[in-house]
């Protein structure tokens, strides 16, 4: 019986792996989809306005 408590460990986390790869595809899209989206848009566009401009890295 031993080999059973040897490859429960791994079946158990093979097994929570996969149900989160499942719940991460079926999230994807949906009704928030856009939602999503404008959000990350929004995000970069803050990001890129932060930085300084490439002529400016060197002046303080």
């Amino acid at each position: 019986m031993e080999y059973v408590s040897a490859l429960l460990p791994s079946a158990v986390m093979a097994t929570a792996f996969i149900a989160l790869i499942v719940t991460i595809v079926k999230s994807q899209g949906g009704a928030n989809k856009s939602k999503e989206d404008a959000a990350v848009d929004a995000a970069l566009a803050r990001a890129e306005n932060a930085r300084p401009a490439e002529g400016d890295a060197g002046r303080a």
